[in-house]
């Protein structure tokens, strides 16, 4: 049977990335019908404000101009991730940070890694990438005239999480011609074979799809609740599990970091995302090292204020995916699917590349599906699981042990097969590209080397040959002064942001 009627169960950011994937796919053919179900009466999260470069390519491929975006998502430019106090103190000092930018921290194209580490103690190992320089001064990755979605280096965004939706939205709905419905859903009910057949609306009305696609967050109402798919918790990898949310006020003359900050506390970290007019805080921590009240004082501490007489939110999370991302006739997408804290922009980097998996293998017949479902949970799993995996090195590769929540998150740790496997490999040699063998790796040798070296991982010193040495200080060179003339040419975030509101 032709799957004609395709029903998106929740907005936000995973129901109208759908929409507008599979609008520029299956709604190719007008016997195809894509409509998304959205309640009033569930509000949307609305707290991933981060994203990775690739969002850039999506919303290319949705057609949607960068400048309309950044203009009514509120976004900034996001160069990359600055980690502070995830090392020791008291070895490291209590201003210890290092950046895992966008970059390539080849300068000029050369690896010199080798090098660096023979002379670490004379430099941050993100310095060899071209984003170090240029968030150091909160200068922005574009000249004025730069074409869209082209920088200087490598980039991704920071914006207002619902604006980002309402503007997908109306993309969805006005190029693609989605249908939107209000209703909230009373009951989901399955056919004989265990595939879902309809859904019931409170207001008393019901309506059958083909297919339908889960995007109901947290609840999972329909591939959780509904067709009974397990979720699979990795608490024992990543144990926190609370995250309390902050909108903070910036003023017009401040400056705007292009990065996102990821501090460290004794039970967590702090996220810190900067907008033209805000600051969007978050305090993620171990309930199980750290009580609520503990953890609104500390986060009251990192503010400078009392956080909770500022509309503080609670969320409460926990690592982990659904043991299918699609069954039977229903896929689902975002916190339906699955959640691991935000420390890399995680959310929508997952739901963003499944959402273009799910377009790019979508059964146009029911027949279609049993395969083509095998086929894209194989997938799924990988980036979960590896996506996991790189989210604990952050924890587990620290040096830190000043709490009962370091200790477990290294001493204690447990690591996955794969990820542990690595680390006993990257003792022995720095990471090869050879060491990842998907070519869908979300997170890639680039970025576990920034992590690596950021936090000094005790990688066995290699030889150096004489060679190398020459090569590697001209290298150094040729990338500093590229890095000065950069911030010559560029102008700061701040002044760009407003360039472009004055539009």
């Amino acid at each position: 049977m032709k799957i004609k009627k395709i029903a998106i169960v929740g907005g936000g950011t995973a129901g109208w990335l759908a929409a507008n994937y599979l609008g520029l796919s299956a709604g190719r053919d007008p016997e195809v019908e894509i409509c998304l179900i959205e309640s009033k009466d569930v509000p949307t999260i609305g707290v991933g404000e981060g994203t990775v470069p690739n969002i850039r390519a999506t919303l290319q491929r949705f057609g949607i101009d960068e400048r309309e975006f950044m203009a009514k998502c509120q976004a900034t430019f996001k160069l990359g991730i600055k980690f502070a106090n995830w090392m020791d103190a008291d070895k490291y000092g209590a201003d210890h940070y290092y950046y895992h930018p966008f970059v390539a921290p080849f300068p000029v194209g050369v690896d010199i890694s080798h090098y660096w580490m023979h002379h670490q103690k004379q430099m941050v190992f993100s310095e060899l990438s071209a984003m170090h320089a240029l968030a150091e001064h909160n200068i922005g990755p574009k000249h004025s005239s730069s074409s869209p979605y082209d920088g200087v280096v490598h980039y991704a965004y920071h914006f207002d999480a619902g604006k980002f939706a309402q503007l997908l939205a109306d993309n969805a709905l006005t190029r693609f011609g989605v249908r939107q419905k209000f209703a909230t859903i009373e009951q989901v009910l399955l056919d004989d074979d265990g595939s879902i057949e309809r859904l019931q609306f409170a207001s008393g009305g019901e309506e059958a799809f083909d297919f339908y696609i889960d995007c109901s967050g947290f609840a999972s109402r329909l591939l959780g609740q509904a067709l009974q798919v397990p979720f699979l918790a990795k608490t024992e990898q990543i144990p926190t599990d609370t995250a309390l949310a902050v909108q903070v006020p910036t003023e017009p003359s401040d400056e705007v970091q292009p990065y996102t900050t990821a501090k460290a506390h004794c039970a967590g970290w702090v996220w810190d995302i900067p907008l033209p007019h805000r600051r969007g805080t978050g305090f993620v921590y171990s309930s199980s090292h750290m009580t609520e009240s503990q953890a609104v004082a500390e986060f009251s501490r990192y503010l400078g204020f009392d956080a909770e007489t500022a509309n503080l939110r609670k969320v409460p999370m926990q690592a982990g995916y659904r043991q299918y991302f699609w069954h039977k006739n229903c896929a689902a997408l975002g916190l339906s699917q699955g959640f691991v804290e935000p420390l890399e922009a995680t959310s929508i980097m997952v739901t963003d590349f499944c959402a273009a998996l799910l377009a790019d293998h979508f059964p146009r017949d029911t027949d279609d599906m049993s395969l083509l479902s095998r086929h894209c949970n194989k997938w799924v799993e990988y980036i979960w699981e590896r996506t996991i995996d790189f989210i604990q090195l952050h924890y587990c590769i620290s040096d830190r042990r000043d709490s009962d929540f370091w200790v477990d998150c290294t001493d204690h740790a447990k690591l996955s097969d794969v990820l542990a496997e690595r680390l006993a490999l990257w003792k022995i040699a720095s990471p090869k590209r050879t060491d990842f063998f998907s070519t869908v790796d979300l997170f890639s040798q680039q970025s576990y080397i920034y992590v690596l070296y950021g936090m000094y991982f005790p990688t066995r010193l290699p030889a150096l040959n004489p060679s190398e040495i020459p090569l590697a200080e001209t290298k150094i060179r040729e990338h500093n002064a590229w890095c000065e003339k950069a911030l010559q040419a560029l102008s700061s975030h701040r002044a760009w942001l407003n360039q472009l509101h004055s539009r």
